[in-house]
Formats: C-alpha cells, sequence, structure tokens
C-alpha cells in the first residue's frame, strides 16, 4: 500500500470497506455488550425490584375492579331487598297489629357489607393505589439508572481493552486519535445517557405524584 502522507497525513482504519458488513457487525457487538450489561447482578436484581412492584399494583388494580363489581351487586341486591322489607312492613300492618321485621336483618346485613365495600375501597383508591405507584416509579427509576451504571462500566471496559491493544501497536512518536463514538462504546454510552433521561423524569413524576398524595387533607 502507497501513502502520501504530505497530501494524506490522517489515516482512518476500518476492518472492512463494506459499510453494511460494518454496520451489521457493529449492531451485533452492542447487542452482546448490552447482554453483558444485562448479566451483571445489580442490574437483575434492580429488574426484579421493578417487577414486583408492577406486579403490586396490577394486583391492586385488580382489587379495585373486584370491589367496584361487588359494590354495584351490593347496591342492586340492596335496593331490591330493601323494597321488599317496606312491603312486608306495610303488608302486616293492614293485616294486623304485630309487625313483621324480619326482612329487615337481611337489610342491615347488606347495607352493612356496602359500608364496609365503600370503605374498601375508598382506602385502596385514595391510599394503597397511590403508594404503590409512587414506589413502583421509584423502582422503575432506579432500573434505569443501574442500567445506565451498567452500560457505561461496559463501554469503559471496552475502551480502556481497545486503548490498551493500540497503545502496543503504536510509538511514542505517533499521535492516533480515536473516535469512540462511531463504535460499540459509543452507542452504549448513548443508551446510557437515554437510561438516565428516563431515570430522572421518572423521578420526577415520582416526586410530583407523591406530592400531590401527601397534600390531600
Amino acid at each position: 500500500m502507497s501513502i502520501d502522507l504530505v497530501q494524506t497525513p490522517t489515516i482512518q482504519a476500518v476492518a472492512t470497506a463494506d459499510e453494511p458488513s460494518l454496520l451489521a457487525d457493529l449492531e451485533q457487538r452492542v447487542e452482546a455488550a448490552v447482554r453483558q450489561a444485562a448479566s451483571q447482578p445489580e442490574v437483575m436484581a434492580a429488574e426484579q425490584r421493578e417487577r414486583a412492584a408492577g406486579e403490586r399494583v396490577a394486583q391492586l388494580t385488580r382489587a379495585e375492579r373486584a370491589l367496584n363489581g361487588h359494590a354495584h351487586e351490593i347496591v342492586q341486591r340492596t335496593n331490591k331487598v330493601r323494597e321488599e322489607a317496606l312491603d312486608v312492613l306495610i303488608a302486616t300492618a293492614g293485616a294486623s297489629e304485630k309487625l313483621d321485621f324480619k326482612p329487615l336483618a337481611q337489610l342491615v346485613a347488606l347495607e352493612h357489607r356496602g359500608r364496609y365495600l365503600s370503605r374498601a375501597l375508598e382506602r385502596l383508591v385514595e391510599v394503597r393505589l397511590p403508594l404503590e405507584r409512587v414506589m413502583h416509579l421509584r423502582e422503575e427509576s432506579h432500573a434505569a439508572m443501574v442500567w445506565a451504571k451498567a452500560l457505561e462500566q461496559v463501554a469503559r471496559e471496552r475502551a480502556e481493552k481497545l486503548l490498551d491493544q493500540l497503545r502496543d501497536a503504536v510509538s511514542e512518536e505517533v499521535v492516533l486519535p480515536v473516535d469512540m463514538s462511531k463504535g460499540v462504546s459509543g452507542a452504549l454510552l448513548a443508551q446510557a445517557a437515554e437510561h438516565r433521561r428516563r431515570a430522572v423524569a421518572i423521578a420526577e413524576n415520582a416526586d410530583r405524584l407523591e406530592k400531590t398524595f401527601r397534600g390531600r387533607p
């Protein structure tokens, strides 16, 4: 290979001149590096906590639907039993001096259930669900930040390994600038920056939700 260093003092070295192949290889290397970050214990633990928090929110959401269904059913049954009980009182009052209060027992039981269903729904909607949603957001934010740190660590390790290889390949008389932003390390750092952005945004959302919840009378 003949190079005119007067006309071309800077040399760009690539594995192949085939750009599609370079991009495909880069994508594969990035995916492998992301899997490496995902296998770190800190990332796995953070994701597990996030999933657990999400499941708690899902369970309470299912509980809200179930309680609403039971409350609707109780209201309908209570209205029906109330009308029947009043009709019995009216009928017995017209037929004799002794009134029949037996139907009222079922009515009282239904009204009692209805009150506690309403209290359970109120506690669920106003206390339990907001708290769990805040906790879920906190865990989601934490997981995103852990992901960012893991990706940054893998990028740093790859960059240090590459620099060691380059250091062995050049002498002290050569200045060799390396653009890490176009390689695997650069792609990992870009993903890490996005995870950090998400972590901050989610944490701010959690703060707003908690402030709203705490500010209730």
